[in-house]
């Protein structure tokens, strides 16, 4: 595997090759729950996003499955070239707003706005086109690791629940009646009808919103399967902490969606739904006790929370099968554990403090008491301050917006300092850090530390799921 110098150093070759041109600059984008790692190349053109992924069926898998659906007019980005003996690939620029970005982020189950549940419907629009209409044709031998979700993709998923969460969280359960309920359920899953496209990991942060619509991305480890897995997925997508009774909605919907292409018994459909909802919430459970447990990654920790919530619902309204008795018996433990009680309250997660000040003024104050963070001067930017017709307005004004935007020097700096910031805020959220102090300062605290505390909120806001305070300390004073 290359390191991180050597991945950007292949990426930026085959853009050249591929644009004719060097790039302007390359950033790293924040980092998923895989070996994958992107990168956003900025050129004369705009911007393109380069990709490393050291396993090569899953790049064949992702590519193969891109030029299928771009050939049936499903919105998913183009490839612009590729280099699948470097392991990379260059494709296009969607943006940083996902699904998950516009959602409310509370603990409590709020209901959504009509935007949202527009966004929603919207999607749920395109989907049965991805399973059914994209499976036409898909050349399932590229799908890696199986051509299926069978028999033993739904083994692999519920032992990975049962070693990596029911083990690490200390769960005690019976091996053999447990293996037996695994067996009896993935009977009970196998009668779903199972001839199209499952996604796989659709869920709010693979769904990009570019001009109000949809765009679809991570698709790489699709396969073969029922059309209840995807919507199963989405509906009980952990963080995204959707009411349920807009579950129901959002699932209604999304029947009356699939019966414009195929025909649907809405009953057996629902019936097995719930069953693949359970087997989707212990797949991801799976995923926070590898990333959280053993790889002690504490952000991993904080879903378990929304899963535990999910899992109540489920047994509380009946919806586990009762071919399936023991595995009843061990979600009720999960609920009930004392281990696990501890991640039932609020985490602080991360809060990044932002601030704008003047250096006439003095510094703010770190009130966390973790000793600051980074500080960054922006006295040597073009000062709007200098002009009368700037005099009165501050950073936040429209016309002041536009004349520092017009500055390169003022969009390096803030491009430069929010990609110091990044990589600090990876590194806190990997390793369970709760503070980050960032403090932009100028002479009067109004104009150029104003605008740059401001897009550094607006851009971390649309990649993390952060605690963002800004304040503007001078903001009392100016007239």
């Amino acid at each position: 595997m290359h390191n991180h110098i050597q991945q950007q150093e292949l990426i930026s070759d085959l853009f050249t090759r591929w644009s004719g041109e060097n790039p302007i600059e390359i950033t790293s984008l924040p980092p998923s729950g895989s070996d994958r790692k992107y990168f956003r190349i900025h050129y004369t053109k705009g911007t393109v996003i380069g990709a490393y992924n050291p396993i090569e069926q899953e790049n064949h898998a992702f590519l193969t499955f891109t030029e299928h659906f771009r050939k049936k007019g499903l919105p998913v980005p183009e490839i612009l070239a590729e280099d699948t003996g470097n392991y990379v690939y260059l494709q296009q620029d969607l943006g940083d707003t996902t699904l998950f970005s516009l959602l409310p982020h509370s603990r409590d189950q709020v209901l959504f706005d009509d935007s949202v549940m527009d966004l929603y419907r919207t999607i749920l629009d395109v989907l049965p086109r991805f399973q059914i209409q994209g499976a036409d044709g898909l050349d399932f031998t590229a799908c890696f690791p199986r051509h299926a979700f069978d028999r033993n993709s739904m083994m692999w998923d519920l032992n990975y629940f049962k070693y990596y969460f029911l083990k690490l969280a200390g769960i005690l359960y019976d091996e053999q009646k447990l293996e037996d309920d695994f067996q009896s359920f993935c009977d009970y899953l196998l009668e779903a009808d199972s001839q199209y496209f499952l996604y796989r990991d659709f869920q709010s942060r693979n769904i990009m919103i570019r001009s109000c619509e949809p765009w679809f991305i991570d698709y790489q480890g699709g396969r073969k399967g029922a059309l209840q897995y995807d919507i199963a997925s989405l509906l009980y997508d952990a963080k995204a902490n959707i009411h349920p009774e807009q579950r129901e909605e959002l699932l209604d919907y999304y029947i009356e969606s699939v019966k414009k292409h195929i025909p649907v018994d809405e009953q057996k459909f629902r019936d097995h739904f719930y069953g693949f909802v359970i087997i989707r919430i212990m797949q991801a459970m799976g995923a926070y006790g590898f990333r959280g447990f053993y790889e002690k990654k504490a952000l991993f920790l904080q879903s378990i929370f929304y899963a535990k919530r999910n899992l109540h619902w489920l047994l509380e309204n009946n919806k586990v099968p009762e071919s399936v008795p023991y595995l009843r018996h061990i979600l009720y433990e999960i609920i009930a554990s004392p281990a696990l009680r501890k991640y039932d309250k609020p985490s602080s997660g991360l809060k990044v403090t932002i601030r704008s000040f003047s250096y006439k003024k003095g510094f703010p104050v770190d009130e966390s008491g973790n000793g600051g963070g980074f500080m960054f001067d922006c006295r040597s930017l073009p000062n709007p301050g200098r002009e009368q017709a700037y005099k009165k307005l501050t950073g936040k004004d429209q016309s002041v917006i536009e004349y520092l935007e017009k500055e390169e020097a003022v969009k390096e700096f803030v491009e430069a300092t929010s990609a110091i910031v990044e990589t600090s805020v990876n590194t806190y959220l990997e390793r369970g850090f709760t503070h980050l102090m960032v403090s932009y300062g100028c002479t009067g605290g109004q104009h150029r530390s104003v605008y740059s505390a401001e897009r550094l909120a607006e851009r971390l806001g649309s990649k993390y799921d952060v605690t963002i305070d800004l304040q503007h300390n001078e903001q009392l004073s100016w007239p």
